[in-house]
């Protein structure tokens, strides 16, 4: 059916074979409710807003806060902090950053489908004052993009920046996500969307994504573990891991229907016509210090659409960093070789003074 999709226009015909099919695919709206995951490491909630909590995990209250913003998609933040060995909060606290925070943003209400783009960074903005007015911001696939639009629309407040597994330039190279959004019709996600009475309801997305194909062996293989499958230790990582994945998030139409416009149709951030809040978007303008972080074998995003951010930003070329990690998408944020090689030198290079992180990389 995808390829009738990509060769239909946007037309009548077009949003009703596309309401037919997602009412095939989804069927009727009747799973139970899942619990929501339990997250690894404790925290408080230091504030609370109607699209986002902010979860504070610091042991320690002085130093430049780091502000870890987690995907707003198909799934929670709690990705953040899955499991003991598992948790990209432990391992950056480990390292040294312990004025630790994540955007824990919430599931959507029908009062808010309304809500876009500009509502998420204008509540991201807040969360920032919050924390005093300037962070290390660390964006997270989805929340990538945002924290890139953020850095360039408040660049006072961000003192360093680092993006993994995020997609920005959309056309820099093809992924299984991208294709699919470039070649669907809009008249397929405004359907998503009515079905939702104006949200986007995870639980029914989550469908496109064959849930059933995600099975053991690659489970496994994303979160690196060392416990062998079938024994209790992977077992019990293996629950947690399908508690997490099995509860989603509602997503606001209108703030669903602008990715797809904007950022996968449009690739309107690399192109420079991308308006957050008032003002274009102009990276070249950007000269915070950046650190990328790719997945060599992301199924989702290409890595090319990461690493085209060195030739879009204003970024000193001695100031910006990047690193390919030999993982799926999962494994950047979840796998456990990746949270114990990768994210320390990250965490070191936010805490090294501007002479020492700064300085050209060997």
């Amino acid at each position: 059916m995808w390829p009738a999709f990509a060769a239909a226009s946007a037309s009548e015909f077009a949003a009703l074979l596309a309401k037919n099919f997602v009412d095939l695919a989804t069927g009727a709206d009747s799973e139970p409710a899942t619990r929501a995951p339990a997250w690894a490491t404790p925290n408080t909630i230091a504030l609370e807003l109607k699209t986002v909590r902010l979860r504070d995990f610091s042991t320690v209250e002085d130093g430049i806060p780091t502000l870890i913003c987690a995907p707003f998609a198909l799934h929670g933040a709690a990705v953040a902090d899955l499991a003991p060995g598992h948790s990209l909060v432990a391992a950056l606290r480990e390292a040294g950053l312990r004025h630790l925070f994540v955007t824990d943003w919430r599931s959507a209400t029908v009062e808010m489908r309304y809500l876009g783009i500009d509502d998420y960074l204008a509540d991201l903005n807040v969360l920032v004052d919050r924390l005093g007015g300037s962070v290390d911001l660390v964006g997270l696939c989805q929340g990538g993009w945002l924290s890139l639009l953020y850095a360039a629309r408040f660049p006072a407040k961000v003192n360093k920046l680092v993006l993994a597994g995020a997609p920005v330039d959309i056309a820099a190279a093809p992924s299984a996500l991208s294709a699919l959004a470039g070649a669907s019709p809009l008249a397929l996600f405004n359907e998503l969307v009515k079905l939702g009475d104006g949200r986007v309801l995870g639980r029914k997305v989550m469908k496109f994504w064959g849930a059933e194909t995600l099975d053991t062996p690659k489970i496994h293989q994303m979160l690196q573990t060392d416990a062998p499958i079938g024994s209790p230790a992977f077992a019990a990582l293996e629950a947690t891991f399908r508690v997490w994945h099995a509860w989603t998030v509602d997503l606001p139409g209108t703030y669903y229907l602008e990715v797809i416009e904007k950022l996968y149709k449009g690739n309107e951030i690399a192109r420079g016509q991308f308006v957050a809040l008032g003002e274009r978007i102009d990276l070249s303008a950007l000269r915070t210090p950046i650190y990328l972080l790719a997945a060599r074998d992301d199924e989702l995003v290409a890595p090319a659409q990461l690493f085209a951010i060195e030739n879009l930003v204003g970024t000193p070329p001695h100031a910006l960093r990047k690193a390919m990690a030999p993982c799926c998408h999962g494994g950047l944020f979840m796998g456990r070789n990746i949270l114990s090689e990768y994210w320390p030198r990250i965490a070191r290079w936010i805490i090294a003074p501007d002479s020492e992180a700064l300085a050209p990389a060997a």
